[in-house]
């Protein structure tokens, strides 16, 4: 009898701590689902917009345009920082309106040197003062952006960048990945690029409407989550509830994985 009192009581306690350790995970996991988040602002995010504008031989002109379509978010200084990754091996000739923050790698050129050869570039916007011939429309704001939701006409933001080593029509050219957003700090995540319909521009009489060749869109998020450097919640794997001989680790529950922005560390 007491062999078999033993054993039921063996069984709950190793049933409660398998319970214990699958809650656990499961709240771990959980913020994962809610990295892309803001309850201030559910409906708010920062669109990217790709207008590819012109082909040339070895690639296309296009400009970029940031929208920061958040409510109550601006983007202060020192302002926004662009990055995606190259789907092939395409570099950037030059830029107007913007900089890369490094020209990476460019030895195995001869003659005209391309103002990037990263496969991973970061983009800048340029500061006011900028010289005219260095400059865009909408552009060169030193990364400071309003609000939508404050004043939709300060909102945007715009640079141009020749890219070659790249497909020279719309069925092979490749869409850049894994795009990145700091403004100016971490918190975002942004979801892959979308192509959709052509951009429509207007003239400035009105009298003719323009399109780009080819157009795709990005989406990043805003995730309080993810902009907090250390979590808030604290947990203790132990029996020990005295601070002084167990201390709350920095990291325990919720941390975050550098490989994988937003998820758990296994």
């Amino acid at each position: 009898m007491a062999n078999l009192f033993l054993f039921v009581t063996r069984s709950f306690f190793k049933l409660g701590s398998f319970s214990v350790l699958l809650l656990f995970f499961l709240f771990c996991s959980s913020f994962t689902a809610t990295e892309a988040y803001d309850p201030l602002d559910p409906n708010g995010n920062i669109t990217i917009k790709w207008d590819i504008m012109s082909w040339t031989p070895d690639g296309y002109v296009a400009v970029v345009t940031i929208y920061n379509f958040q409510q109550y978010r601006h983007i202060q200084a020192p302002g926004w920082t662009l990055g995606w990754k190259w789907a092939k091996k395409e570099v950037i000739w030059s830029m107007m309106g913007g900089q890369t923050t490094e020209q990476g790698d460019c030895s195995r050129f001869k003659g005209n040197i391309p103002h990037c050869c990263k496969k991973d570039p970061t983009v800048v916007d340029l500061l006011p003062g900028t010289p005219y011939n260095q400059q865009i429309a909408n552009c060169c704001k030193g990364g400071v952006l309003n609000s939508w939701g404050q004043d939709p006409a300060t909102a945007g933001s715009s640079f141009q960048l020749s890219v070659g080593q790249a497909g020279t029509t719309n069925k092979t050219v490749r869409v850049p990945r894994n795009f990145t957003l700091k403004a100016p700090g971490p918190g975002y995540t942004c979801g892959p690029a979308k192509i959709v319909k052509p951009s429509r521009f207007v003239t400035p009489d009105k009298r003719r409407v323009t399109q780009a060749l080819m157009t795709w869109n990005v989406t990043c998020t805003y995730s309080q989550f993810l902009a907090q450097k250390t979590p808030t919640c604290c947990v203790s794997l132990s029996s020990f509830y005295n601070d002084t001989i167990v201390p709350c680790p920095r990291c325990a529950c919720g941390c975050q994985n550098t490989s994988q922005p937003g998820s758990c560390v296994e």
